[in-house]
């Protein structure tokens, strides 16, 4: 069988991926693979798919050249179209377009989230910087007390009894504390920054609810995953759009849950080199966006009295909260992978006292004994009539 081969170079512009696509329908071809290469990928990657043709994703780390040789763009497409043809590679997961929405969208209220928390810690250092002890007192400068006692600082106000009067409802039985609070040395140089500080956090703000309210027109044929997703303990509306948008619902793409953890960076890799086992290694970093979520949901998890809540306290009091995290967050993504596989299941919680009531009587007995004995009692087991 004779096999051709032609190298070409394109350039990124669309006139010239156009013509890419073309001169690749001539020859026949049906699938194109390529490397994933951060942001700048995509571009190629949603014409050619736009085009109709299979287009396919690879990890660098999975293409990697050999070592010794040199590298060159023209050679790594070389040696990405033998090992694709050779079937020594899998494609990574892009999901749909309708996804792809919704998680851009999802992200970016993720970075505005992130970006006006730092402003929010900068108007707090600010206040600390002259003197201004208000998040001592107060849980959270940013509620309707605190943000009328900045906006009179701003305004010129600076006599600590009337900006303690400015306290609403439980706040106000701490007056005296909010006088010594405001005690400072508050200057206008402190007042422009603030002003400043808190008008990007108003518009901030405003972004974060525009934003949501695009998320919540986008998630609108997802609304029967969502509610399914949000019956989990830990998990509430913004987690389900978040895991929604970065697993998809098309779980063929995950033949089992082990495949989905794996994906995700929540499974432990295995060392046995030579048949030996050296333990578990790290999970390794996977899609930092799902990570958050699932961490949050587990922490979530954790204060609730169900089966995820009590599996959290079980690992942290043997193996600390880190591993409970990454355990917890492990369950409820195979949870997700049968909630998603499966558009008529529903979450059925198993019950705080599940791992009690499966618990080997005869193990339960050893630990009984042992702790007695511990406390210097000799104990004689009989079998009750």
């Amino acid at each position: 069988m004779l096999v051709l081969q032609e190298v070409q170079t394109y350039s990124t512009m669309t006139r010239s991926l156009l013509g890419m696509s073309d001169r690749l329908r001539c020859l026949g071809v049906t699938r194109v693979v390529m490397e994933a290469t951060s942001d700048y990928c995509k571009p190629v990657f949603y014409l050619l798919e736009t085009q109709g043709f299979e287009v396919w994703l690879v990890n660098a780390k999975d293409v990697k050249h050999l070592p010794g040789r040199p590298k060159t763009d023209v050679l790594d497409a070389v040696w990405l179209c033998k090992v694709a043809e050779r079937q020594m590679i899998r494609p990574s997961f892009v999901p749909p377009a309708e996804i792809r929405r919704l998680r851009d969208l999802t992200r970016y209220r993720y970075d505005l989230v992130n970006t006006a928390t730092a402003e929010k810690n900068r108007a707090e250092k600010l206040l600390e910087d002259a003197q201004i002890k208000l998040s001592v007192v107060a849980s959270g400068i940013f509620g309707a007390s605190g943000r009328d006692m900045m906006a009179a600082l701003i305004a010129g106000e600076r006599n600590p009894k009337v900006l303690a009067q400015l306290a609403r409802t439980s706040l106000r039985r701490k007056i005296p504390l909010l006088e010594e609070a405001f005690t400072g040395r508050f200057t206008d140089h402190h007042a422009f920054l603030l002003g400043k500080i808190l008008a990007r956090i108003d518009a901030l703000e405003a972004d974060i609810t525009e934003v949501e309210r695009k998320i919540e027109e986008e998630i609108v044929p997802f609304a029967s995953a969502v509610d399914r997703l949000d019956e989990m303990p830990g998990i509430g509306l913004t987690a389900a759009h978040v895991i929604i948008s970065e697993v998809g619902l098309d779980m063929r793409r995950f033949p089992t849950p082990g495949h989905l953890a794996s994906w995700a960076r929540f499974a432990p890799g295995l060392k046995q080199p030579a048949g030996k086992n050296r333990g578990r290694g790290s999970t390794g970093k996977g899609n930092r966006y799902l990570a958050r979520t699932l961490g949050e949901a587990a922490v979530g998890a954790s204060r609730t009295n169900s089966f995820l809540g009590e599996r959290y306290r079980r690992i942290a009091r043997r193996r600390g909260k880190k591993k409970a995290i990454v355990a917890v967050g492990r369950s409820i993504l195979t949870i997700v992978w049968h909630l998603l596989s499966d558009p008529n299941a529903r979450y059925n919680d198993l019950g705080s006292d599940w791992f009690a009531l499966r618990i080997n009587p005869d193990r339960k007995k050893r630990d009984h004994v042992r702790q007695l004995e511990a406390l210097g009692f000799k104990v004689i087991l009989e079998t009750a009539a």
